[in-house]
């Protein structure tokens, strides 16, 4: 689950919304919610705003 979540924010280019990744992935917006918190404290991912997420590509 986080591979695909990771995935879809990488091919959207941009800060997403966990309700986008899910529509874009076709899972439960909760589930993603839950991934992008387990890839955030992994440092995968980053949080430029309030609610968007995107890929830390550093």
């Amino acid at each position: 689950m986080e591979d695909k979540v990771l995935e879809a924010m990488q091919k959207a280019g941009k800060p997403v919304r966990p309700g986008e990744v899910a529509k874009i992935i076709g899972e439960e917006s909760k589930a993603v919610s839950k991934a992008i918190s387990a890839l955030k404290a992994k440092g995968k991912v980053v949080s430029p705003k309030r609610c968007y997420y995107a890929p830390n590509d550093a």
